[in-house]
This record gives structure tokens, sequence and C-alpha cells, in this order.
């Protein structure tokens, strides 16, 4: 799918915009009082598959977070700050890659100076992200409600207020609870500038329906080429996020370094336990790290016919199963080995591949 062409951003060791890969973000959700406990779940994300990571800094004394946290991870760092400019000044000294902060809620034109000309001296970028629950009052006033308009035209007040001062390493992020005006700003902005989006929705739920509503929003945008960067917010683990966001972009073809898993939904054909199977082989395939396409199918008639594009597969029968491979049955083996004997193929597969 052809992409936005956008401003190039580089966030520490990572770019964004510009045709790079769509980075993937969560957010640290432990107490900022609690350094350990914060570089565990960094470490944590990052081995899971964070590319970019933000942690909340309420206070000067939470600044401490940055560089204990940056010590022991190899991903950019991101300053969450509200209001408080000297927070902002005090992040940067400490090392971190990005502040996400927006400028129109820090004060007087000589503290946005101060934040500007720091992040300026460092190449240090800053994301305005705008909120729907955080709207401006006279915005509020003249939509009568978070309008995508209204959303937008905030956005780029504060871009107009970092943009006087010859600031221009910005990222913006527009993000509502509602999907369809998350969706409606997005597009909006993306027509009126060309700097590079963080998308999602915010405050999108628990695990179930905040992985719908993101996968809506944030697929469907990236589908029209609209994102460079996304977090999938969820009520969970942050961990989760990741999961969450590695598979959006694996579905759409963005991401090729992970496995994709087919599988049917069963139906009065199917005489072994599918649910089962095809959910131990989706764990297991976690492990895996390239791009193949596995199918886990209930029987013959969905098996190697429907399924003959995936590289390796399943078909059910009655207690045994087939292996197949692009469509041609490799052999049947029993319904207790069938998981087993798939990852063998798997196996094959994947050192032919990282051998080549």
């Amino acid at each position: 799918m052809a992409r936005r062409i956008t401003k190039e951003i580089k966030i520490g060791n990572k770019k964004i915009g510009n045709g790079n890969q769509i980075a993937i973000q969560s957010m640290l959700n432990i107490p900022a009082y609690d350094v350990e406990k914060n570089i565990e779940q960094a470490i944590e994300l990052e081995k899971a598959g964070c590319d970019i990571l933000r942690v909340a800094v309420p206070t000067l004394e939470d600044v401490r977070l940055i560089e204990a946290i940056k010590s022991k991870i190899n991903i950019p760092l991101v300053a969450d700050i509200h209001f408080d400019y000297r927070i902002a000044l005090e992040c940067i000294k400490s090392g971190v890659d990005k502040i996400r902060i927006n400028p129109g809620n820090i004060g007087s034109k000589d503290k946005i100076q101060a934040v500007v000309n720091a992040c300026n001296e460092k190449n240090i970028p800053i994301r305005i992200g705008v909120n729907s629950g955080s709207l401006e009052k006279d915005l509020l006033e003249k939509y009568k409600s978070p309008t995508a308009e209204a959303l937008v035209q905030s956005a780029l007040r504060h871009v107009k207020i970092l943009e006087d001062e010859n600031f221009y390493n910005i990222v913006i992020s527009i993000k509502s609870s509602d999907v369809k005006t998350a969706v409606e700003s997005y597009r909006l902005i993306s027509s009126k500038c060309d700097y590079p989006l963080h998308l999602g929705i915010t405050e999108s739920g628990t695990y179930k329906m905040g992985m719908i509503k993101s996968s809506i929003g944030i697929g469907g945008l990236l589908l029209d080429g609209i994102g460079d960067t996304i977090r999938v917010s969820l009520t969970d683990n942050p961990v989760e996020e990741i999961k969450a966001g590695i598979d959006i972009l694996s579905a759409l073809g963005l991401r090729l370094d992970r496995p994709s898993l087919i599988s049917c939904p069963t139906c009065g054909r199917t005489k072994i336990d599918l649910i089962k199977m095809a959910s131990e082989v989706e764990e297991r395939l976690s492990d895996v790290k390239i791009p193949i396409k596995v199918a886990v199918m209930g029987c013959v008639v969905n098996g190697p016919g429907e399924a003959k594009e995936a590289d390796i597969g399943i078909a059910g029968g009655d207690n045994c199963a087939m292996i197949f491979k692009n469509g041609e049955v490799l052999r049947k083996v029993s319904s207790e080995n069938a998981v087993d004997e798939l990852f063998k193929e798997i196996e094959r597969i994947t050192k032919i591949e990282t051998t080549s």
C-alpha cells in the first residue's frame, strides 16, 4: 500500500516518517517512585518488540527515571510531561530521546523558548499530543464537542507555537476514545501538514474492546497510508500492547518479521479438537521470527485446498491429521502428534530461511 510521505524524524536510534518502518510504542505503567520496577518493565517491553518507550515524569524528582531506564535499554525513551517546563529541561539534560509536551500548556513565551532551545541543541523531537478530553475551552465553545475539526485546530495551534520558534522537529498525535472521531481527525490533519503522525485510540478499554477499537481505527488509517508510529492503548499489561501492535502491522503486511496464522472457524465436519490445536500453534509460533504463513484447518475440505497459499499447515481428519505444504499433502499423522509434526516442518523451513 502507498504510504503518506512525511518529514523524517529521528528519535534516538530510530527514524520515523518518510517511509521508515512503522514503530510500535508503549508506555510504562509502574508508579514513578519505583525505579527498579520501571526498569524491569522497560526491559520486558524491549524484549517483547517495543520500538519506542514512553514514561510519565510527573515531578522533578521523577526525572531520575530517565537516566536509570536509559542505561538498561537500547530503544529510545520518551518523557511524558504536562505543564511544568522545568521537568522537560531536566529530562533533556538526562538524555531523553523525545519529549511529549503541548507547548500551549507550559506557560509564557520564555518557557517555550527554553524547551525549544534545549531540544534544538540536542536534536530532540517534541510530540504534540492532543486529546479529546483536554481540548481548549474556546474550541469546545466553538465546536460544541471535541469534533475532528476541533482536535485538528488544537493540534495545529500547538504546532504554530513551535514553528514560530523555528522548531520543526515535531510528531503529532490526535487521540480520541471515539474511533470515528479519531479516524476523521487523522485523515484531516494528514491533509494539512507533513509531520509524522503517532496513531492511537485513547482510553480504548480492556483487552477485548481495546483490541477491536484499535484494530479498526489504527488498521483503517494504515490502510489509507496514514501513520508512522502506533500505540495500542489497553487497560492491560503493556506487553499486550506490543503484541497487538505487531499483530496489526503483520496482518496488513507492514511488518514482515513474524508468522501469520490461518485457522478455520470449525463446523460439523470437524473431528479433532481444532480450537485447542490452533491455540497451541499460535502460542508456539510466538518464538518464530520469519514471515511464514501457517494454516490450522478442521478437515480436508478446508485444508490443502482453501489454505493452499499457506507455507505449511494441518488439516484435521477422523482422529488424525494431514500435514500439507503449499497445498500438497506431505503425510498423515495422529491427532495427538499433529502439532509436534507441524513444527518439525516449520523448523525445516526456518532453518532454510535463516541460512539462505
